[in-house]
């Protein structure tokens, strides 16, 4: 169009005007027009393969990091498993036997040794269980995700100025076990976060469940902490990040001084 105009103002500069001139022009506006129409055909085909390449790229990153999470879990599963199942009956058996002594016919010294090795006992068992739970939550796999976060926080030796403040509204007892034990974790390494670095008086932990979403509100009252800052992000945020990315959730994290900490998750349900 721009060189049809200048032809058209070479003519409006020469006397008389030249029909050879205007046949020329209106034939290059015509080209043109064709050139234009093609063009934007051929662009927009252009975008929208670009937006299938970034679309297909997601699912498979997606696809990757959910396949290293999954291996991930059933390696905790299997470790789980072996502690639970292997060192648990031996520290079982260590203390029916010392139970079984009769620690009248024993020394004194011996009887305090003895009940020593006892509540030792007690407490290598009940630390097997725990780390049993934090590595696989049978709890999870068997009750559903409300009844896992409610036996986790109970079980969290919390500081006493903390109080946690539980919304929970699920549709069902038990979901998908991928997107259950993603969020589980992810509360978790929340918690955590919480405890050690922001000096929090109260924790609110909303999770609903509506439109095939599973929601995810934490927030806290305490001080900016360095793990969710942008430029300084620690490996638990990090880790919460791919894991919600591998089941096509979003992540909004903010986090200012006096203000403390927000973080929303959405997850759509399969």
């Amino acid at each position: 169009m721009a060189i049809r105009r200048c032809i058209e103002l070479v003519q409006l500069w020469t006397a008389p005007p030249n029909t050879d001139i205007f046949t020329l022009a209106n034939w290059i506006a015509v080209f043109i027009s064709l050139l234009m129409f093609f063009g934007a055909f051929y662009i927009r085909r252009i975008f929208q393969l670009q937006d299938q390449i970034n679309k297909l790229r997601k699912d498979s990153e997606a696809k990757i990091l959910n396949a290293v999470i999954k291996t991930e879990e059933n390696e905790r599963q299997i470790f789980a498993k072996e502690l639970h199942d292997g060192l648990g009956p031996i520290l079982s058996s260590i203390k029916m036997t010392v139970s079984a002594i009769n620690n009248s016919m024993v020394h004194p010294k011996n009887a305090e040794l003895l009940q020593k090795v006892d509540h030792a006992t007690d407490e290598a068992i009940l630390s097997i269980k725990e780390l049993s739970n934090k590595l696989s939550p049978h709890i999870l796999e068997r009750f559903g995700l409300e009844k896992a976060i409610k036996t986790f926080i109970e079980g969290i030796h919390l500081p006493e100025q903390i109080q946690i403040s539980l919304n929970l509204k699920l549709n069902h007892a038990k979901g998908d076990y991928n997107i259950e034990i993603v969020i589980y974790r992810v509360i978790g390494e929340l918690i955590t976060n919480t405890i050690k670095h922001a000096n929090a008086t109260k924790i609110d932990i909303s999770l609903l469940q509506y439109q095939q979403k599973l929601q995810l509100i934490y927030t806290d009252n305490g001080k900016a902490y360095s793990p969710l800052q942008d430029n300084t992000e620690g490996m638990g945020i990090s880790n919460i990040k791919s894991r919600v990315r591998s089941l096509n959730g979003t992540v909004q994290m903010n986090n200012k001084q006096h203000r403390g900490c927000y973080v929303k998750i959405e997850i759509p349900e399969k």
